[in-house]
């Protein structure tokens, strides 16, 4: 997939979360956790092919995949506990909603980006920018976990 795609991907997925906070319902059997991991691997898949700079390697081996895959999951890791550091544990106070809101700003600056050919002004590069989005979903997965945990235990 051309980078440009995946950024659709997840536009998609930050999409059909927002429609479930908003309705409050759901006509598919997949809540929004699965929707969640799915765009913490599509940012992945983004800065991965931001990596491959020969587009004609369309076939990757799987070790190969496997050792980009952990680099950016390591990286996004550091990033999140230097963020983390910086600005204490506040998104454990922040809506489930807002997280989805700070995915689709994201999404609109990634996509302020690429039509700009990678130039910025005052924003972060594409790859902070998919860090950022998989620490949110990941603070939204935590938050999802514990107030599960939550409600199990007031029962």
């Amino acid at each position: 997939m051309r980078l440009s795609s995946i950024i659709d991907q997840i536009y998609i997925k930050a999409a059909r979360i927002r429609t479930i906070e908003e309705k409050g319902s759901m006509k598919i059997d997949e809540g929004i956790g699965s929707e969640f991991m799915g765009i913490v691997n599509y940012c992945i898949m983004g800065m991965i092919q931001m990596e491959l700079k020969d587009e004609s390697e369309i076939e990757l081996e799987a070790k190969q995949v496997l050792t980009m895959y952990d680099k950016y999951v390591h990286e996004t890791k550091n990033l999140m506990e230097q963020k983390n550091h910086d600005y204490g544990e506040a998104w454990r106070d922040m809506l489930l909603s807002t997280y989805t809101d700070m995915l689709l700003m994201r999404i609109h600056r990634i996509r302020q980006i690429m039509d700009n050919k990678g130039k910025t002004i005052a924003s972060e590069g594409i790859a902070s920018n998919l860090m950022d989005m998989i620490n949110y979903s990941l603070f939204a997965l935590i938050r999802m976990s514990e107030d599960a945990t939550d409600a199990q235990m007031r029962k």
